[in-house]
């Protein structure tokens, strides 16, 4: 008699768990057919901007503003290294001077670990201090 209720009792358990994964499946199978956001403006901002308007570097720079003063300077400076290069392009000893100059602003912003440098951090990792 526990036999047959062991097996009876495995038996509902293990419907359940198929029930159940079922009924999970079906939803998630559900969501498939739901339609995502796929524009961060509303047709009616669309309608507000002719096609073909293209704005210029000043109002991209005063739009960054607009928003958030940190956005304005990244922009005027990203405008600025934006011009710097068309004109570096010019002329292929200055695109060789261009490249090693931003080489080194490269490497001072993360210079090179000696093996010195190095050696002192295992040490000290080893040391616990």
């Amino acid at each position: 008699m526990p036999k047959i209720l062991l097996t009876l009792k495995q038996a509902l358990r293990s419907s359940f768990l198929v029930i159940g994964l079922m009924t999970f499946i079906s939803l998630s199978g559900s969501f498939i057919f739901v339609q995502q956001a796929s524009y961060a403006t509303t047709l009616e901002e669309l309608k507000l901007i002719p096609s073909d308007y293209k704005p210029n570097s000043e109002e991209k720079i005063n739009r960054a503003n607009e928003f958030d003063p940190g956005v304005g300077i990244q922009e005027e400076e990203r405008q600025e290294a934006y011009e710097q290069a068309i004109k570096d392009s010019k002329n292929l000893t200055t695109i060789e001077k261009t490249y090693e100059r931003n080489l080194k602003a490269e490497q001072e912003q993360n210079p090179p670990e000696t093996f010195g440098e190095k050696a002192k951090e295992v040490i000290e990792k080893v040391t616990g201090k």
